[in-house]
Parts: C-alpha cells; sequence; structure tokens
C-alpha cells in the first residue's frame, strides 16, 4: 500500500546552484575516481564519501573568469558558471588543478604544488576569485576537459536543496599522484575503483547518500577513463529529481529510467 509523497514538504525551497567533479584515472585497479569524506561539521553529507564539489560562486562566471576559459564560447553564465565551480572546487578540495599557462604549456608538477599551496586556500576563504588567480597566475582553465556526467537535483524532502552537475574529467597525469583532501571540508580522501566503493557502502564500511551510489554504480560500467568519457558522451545527463514517498512501511525514491541509472524505484530502507 502507497503512503505519502514526502517530496513536496520543502517545495518552495529554490535549489541553489552547485557543481561536482568525478576525477579519474586508470590505476592498478583499473578505472578509479577520487573520491573525499565530508568532515562531520559539514551542514551537508557530513561525514558522507564524496566527490570533490560544492555551492557555485557569483564569480564563477564573471568577465574574468570568462575571458580565463577555453571553451567557454557558446554558454550562458549558468553553464559557465557550473564548469568553472567544478574546475574551482576540484582545485580547493583536491589540490587538482584542470589548467595550463595562457602559451598552452603543462606547469609542471613543482608549479601545480606551488599553485595549490598559496591559490587553493585564497579561493576557499573567497580572498581571490577564479578571474582573478588566472590573471595573476597566467592561467587558463580548459572546460573542454569536463565531460557532463550526471544532473541531480536534491528532492523537496531536505531543506538545503542543490541543482548540482556531475562532470567527469581525467586527472592530468603530472597531478594525479599528489591529489589529496584539504583537510577542511574533506578529512579524507582516496582513489578507489567504482564498483569497490559502492560495496564499502553496501557493507556500510562507509556513508554514502543515494546520488553518490548510482552515479557510481554509473560510472562502474566502463574500464577505462576513456570508455567512462565516451559513455558519458554518448549519453547526455538527464535532470533527476527524486520523487521520496512511503510505501508499506519502506521508504521509497523514484527517478526516470531514461537518466541510465536503473530503477525506476529504490526501496531505501525503513520508512
Amino acid at each position: 500500500m502507497s503512503g505519502p509523497d514526502l517530496s513536496g514538504k520543502f517545495a518552495d525551497v529554490v535549489p541553489k546552484p552547485a557543481s561536482s567533479i568525478l576525477l579519474v584515472r586508470d590505476g592498478t585497479s583499473g578505472l578509479e575516481v577520487f573520491m573525499v569524506t565530508r568532515h562531520h561539521q559539514i551542514d551537508f553529507a557530513s561525514g558522507a564519501m564524496v566527490f570533490p564539489g560544492g555551492k557555485v560562486d557569483d564569480a564563477d562566471s564573471d568577465a574574468k573568469a570568462r575571458a580565463a576559459c577555453i571553451g567557454a564560447e557558446g554558454l550562458d553564465d549558468v553553464q559557465l558558471g557550473f564548469r568553472v565551480a567544478a574546475i574551482r572546487e576540484a582545485f580547493e578540495e583536491t589540490g587538482v588543478l584542470l589548467g595550463r599557462r595562457s602559451d598552452g604549456h603543462d606547469f609542471g608538477t613543482e608549479r601545480y604544488l606551488e599553485l595549490k599551496e598559496t591559490s587553493a586556500a585564497d579561493l576557499e576563504k573567497n580572498r581571490i576569485t577564479m578571474g582573478e588567480m588566472a590573471e595573476k597566475e597566467d592561467l587558463k582553465f580548459d572546460l573542454t576537459e569536463l565531460t557532463p556526467f550526471a544532473h541531480w537535483i536534491t528532492p523537496a524532502v531536505l531543506a538545503k536543496r542543490f541543482d548540482t552537475p556531475f562532470y567527469i574529467a581525467e586527472v592530468p597525469e603530472s597531478q594525479s599522484a599528489s591529489a589529496l583532501h584539504d583537510g577542511t571540508e574533506a578529512v579524507e580522501s582516496v582513489w578507489i575503483n567504482p564498483a569497490e566503493a559502492v560495496r564499502l557502502a553496501d557493507a556500510n564500511e562507509v556513508t554514502m547518500v543515494f546520488a553518490t551510489r548510482l552515479n557510481l554504480i554509473k560510472l562502474a560500467q566502463a574500464g577505462s577513463v576513456a570508455e567512462a568519457v565516451a559513455q558519458a558522451n554518448e549519453k547526455p545527463p538527464v535532470v533527476v529529481t527524486p520523487k521520496v514517498y512511503a510505501k508499506d512501511g519502506r521508504r521509497m525514491i523514484d527517478i526516470p529510467v531514461e537518466a541510465g541509472f536503473g530503477g525506476p524505484s529504490f526501496d531505501v530502507g525503513a520508512a
């Protein structure tokens, strides 16, 4: 017997623009993705194993940010902001910078580490914007390295709601070994095979939110970075706003089948 639809409790809350990124590499266990564990004092997904990400800042789509981007042509400010925020959050939380010198050359590992030690903290504390950092450091951000992977909107069952596209990007080889959590928003980090991350969540060895788990299951369909990016390019994301409801004492979530995550109905525990 179906119970009440729980999804409309906070329907008047407008989801805030946010962005998340799946940094991937071909590792010893096959395809690997970089994941972090949120600090327990963070007010959204605290203590959970997640992909780097966070809210979009107004400056992520300002004139300086646009001028610093490769591949921004044809993007409106919303689309630009999502992409720049994904690159910024990756840099703030992991030190991985999807950028290069304005002449097209790679900075090299040592220079990236220097930028990580200086500019990442300034960005996180809002002392500098992405556009200002690019201007100061002679940087260009390559948006073509980002491939849309998924797009989730927090259901209205929660008071804090986010409109979040997820992008997939191969971590630059020169930065793969230096990726590390920031120690503030994220307190642990790991390169992990997607299927192994799902196994840990299913065994209750880590905390993981619904969307993260399904993103990992989708990612695990690929065996390499090239395959994962190709699959994402073949199937552009369907925007998913989960419907949450109670049925026969169980908490259920429905999502569109065409989004590519299976379903449409998922039993997520006791109501």
